[in-house]
């Protein structure tokens, strides 16, 4: 093997799995060989809630996960159901939701991983036009004050924290057509993630969603073309 540059672009692409204070947290690390590391990578979190493994959720996360580490990002995997994450806010959390700080004393890891995401996916199906009650709990807890946001003085506009968030793509699954979610419902779930959640929360972020309607009869040709929609968004991370 010569000791030229071509010789290094063989990328030694580290599956390791870290564990991260859970069974079924891991960091995907992709390590490259410089001078070939690509400079704009991000620290991408993939948050998934769905409780079976052999779910459509379940392929369409396996395939963000493995279009993310393709494109060189660093990825932090989170499995709400896997993990046993408990969607309820806790009484001494809610008590000090208003005092400083906020008790996130059973949320250190969660809350790191939050902060340290330039990108986040959400994969997960929507259940009566709203989010599943795990993932619902994820934002009660740990998008919480002090972390997410801060309260103003005279309890007006919260101001946003997650000034390092930069994109967020929520993929999920309805068995709905697309004009009762659009027309009927006007999209409920993509209002709150992109004008509640972000806008309060991150207000630089660029959001995107892939909603795949009619989930539960599609013949594997559709899904495969949905699974092509979410690596071409993704391809364009940079």
């Amino acid at each position: 093997m010569g000791n030229g540059p071509e010789t290094f672009a063989i990328f030694l692409i580290d599956l390791c799995w870290k564990n991260t204070g859970s069974a079924h947290s891991w960091v995907l690390a992709c390590a490259h060989c410089w001078p070939y590391s690509n400079p704009c990578t991000m620290n991408c979190l993939v948050v998934i809630a769905h409780p079976l493994t052999d779910s459509l959720c379940q392929t369409l996360a396996r395939t963000a996960i493995d279009t993310l580490i393709a494109q060189g990002h660093d990825v932090v995997v989170e499995d709400l159901y896997q993990t046993e994450f408990s969607p309820s806010l806790t009484a001494s959390e809610r008590q000090s939701y208003y005092g400083a700080p906020f008790n996130a004393d059973a949320l250190q890891s969660r809350i790191a991983q939050l902060l340290d995401a330039e990108a986040i996916v959400l994969v997960f199906p929507t259940w009566w036009f709203g989010f599943p009650a795990i993932l619902k709990g994820w934002f009660d807890r740990v998008w919480a004050p002090g972390v997410a946001y801060d309260h103003a003085s005279d309890l007006g506009p919260i101001k946003p924290r997650l000034g390092k968030l930069q994109r967020m793509l929520a993929i999920t699954t309805l068995g709905s057509p697309w004009w009762v979610d659009t027309f009927v419902l006007w999209q409920p779930v993509k209002r709150v993630l992109k004008i509640a959640l972000l806008g309060a929360c991150a207000r630089n972020c660029r959001f995107e969603m892939l909603s795949l309607y009619r989930a539960e009869s599609l013949a594997s040709a559709k899904v495969e073309g949905f699974r092509s929609r979410i690596r071409a968004t993704l391809g364009r991370w940079k």
